[in-house]
Formats: C-alpha cells, sequence, structure tokens
C-alpha cells in the first residue's frame, strides 16, 4: 500500500466515523420521542461498519492485505436496536397506556455520550494519520528536490 492508500484509508475511517457521530446525535435528540411516522417509541440506531476488502478474492489476496495496512472500512448499513424499550410510569402523558405507563426510547444518554467520544477519538486518529501521511510526502519531496 502506498502513501495515498494510506490517506484513502483513514479518510474512509473519518467518513464513517462521521457517520457515526450524526447517528449518535440523533438518537441523543430523540431520548424523549414517543411517537415517530413508523409509530411507537424512537428505536436507537446503530452503524454497521466493514472492511473495504473484497472478502471475495482469493485466499492469498486476502491474506497478503491483511499483513499491510488496511483497506478502509466503509459503512454498510443504519441498524435499529431491538432491545425493550424503556417503560416510564406516567399517566398524565398522551401516549401512556391503560395501565398509565410509557414506552420511552431504549436510549442510555450515558452510553451514547461513551459511543460519541468514542467516534470522536477515532476520527481523531484517523486526521492524525492524514497528517502523517502528507508530512511524510512534504519530507520526501525536500529529499528529491
Amino acid at each position: 500500500m502506498g502513501m495515498f492508500g494510506g490517506i484513502d484509508a483513514a479518510a474512509s475511517g473519518m467518513t464513517a466515523e462521521r457517520l457515526r457521530m450524526d447517528v449518535i446525535s440523533n438518537n441523543i435528540a430523540n431520548v424523549n420521542t414517543t411517537r415517530t411516522a413508523q409509530g411507537g417509541a424512537y428505536r436507537r440506531q446503530m452503524v454497521v461498519f466493514q472492511s473495504r476488502t473484497a472478502e471475495n478474492s482469493p485466499f492469498s489476496q486476502v491474506l497478503s492485505r491483511k499483513l499491510e495496512a488496511g483497506d478502509g472500512v466503509k459503512v454498510v448499513g443504519i441498524v435499529k436496536d431491538q432491545s425493550p424499550l424503556r417503560k416510564v410510569y406516567d399517566p398524565n402523558h398522551p401516549d401512556a397506556n391503560q395501565d398509565g405507563y410509557v414506552d420511552m426510547p431504549n436510549i442510555n444518554v450515558v452510553a451514547e455520550m461513551v459511543d460519541m467520544i468514542t467516534a470522536t477519538r477515532a476520527y481523531e486518529a484517523n486526521v492524525t494519520a492524514v497528517n502523517a501521511a502528507k508530512n511524510m510526502a512534504l519530507k520526501a519531496l525536500e529529499i528529491g528536490g
């Protein structure tokens, strides 16, 4: 993998982590949403990443790629968390059932903030990798010039 391959891999990570931060922000913004267009309470969403390496290529090619730097990452989807919704007793809420309980989103704000910090750190690591590759390219130009 050349220098530009490293920048490309890091850039793919930055793009994926940016989407992850957007989804986490959307989760936090909807922590109290009890009605959605699909009906029912909002469900937490999660981003699914996958390596950009073509896994269906011959074994020797995949192995040689795995021994080198990675090929980057891609987002393969955004899925809804199917864990149970939170039940909150609030008989005055317009969405309360006959027993007075409201289905609230399955979002834990603390866990979302931890995920946001993790995504931010991963984004920053990819920025550092791009800057390091850029600095190496500039040094290579100085040597040749």
